[in-house]
């Protein structure tokens, strides 16, 4: 008898045994399923929280459609909107890269720098969850961004 889908026993055995207080350690292999099921949760929370954030500020807008006969109060009001959209748009690119995240999480890519392939340090991954560079990767294509800028 063959065992279909036997990863998927293992994903779910690190889903349900992952305990509340785990934080991924040096010590322990990279990205092994305990680490691979951390930043799978963490990120999938804050994708949560986002979309939660978007619903509220939808909700907001289309409450906030009303006619304001005050020309100042009215201004205020369109710059406050003008603020919601741009970060609204903001959440909308960040989802997009939880989006990749996860996706790289299935793949067996997450936590391997996109530049050099080195693993990046779980402290980063920790902070950002969505990085796809070391620090040393990230501070090098920065330095090269100013440069072009500066020019």
């Amino acid at each position: 008898m063959t065992d279909i889908g036997g990863d998927r026993g293992d994903k779910m055995k690190a889903e349900s045994f992952l305990p509340d207080d785990y934080r991924p350690a040096e010590d322990e292999p990279f990205m092994n399923d305990r680490q691979l099921e951390y930043f799978r949760r963490k990120l999938l929370a804050w994708k949560a929280d986002i979309l939660a954030d978007s619903r509220d500020t939808i909700e907001t807008l289309q409450e906030g459609t009303r006619n304001i006969p005050d020309v100042t109060d009215r201004a205020s009001e369109e710059t406050d909107r003008a603020l919601e959209l741009r970060t609204r748009d903001r959440q909308r690119k960040l989802v997009a890269k939880i989006d990749s995240a996860l996706r790289r999480i299935d793949e067996g890519e997450y936590g391997y720098c996109d530049v050099t392939g080195d693993p990046i340090s779980l402290k980063r991954l920790d902070a950002r969850p969505i990085a796809t560079m070391s620090l040393e990767a990230q501070e090098r294509h920065e330095r090269r961004e100013k440069v072009h800028r500066d020019d």
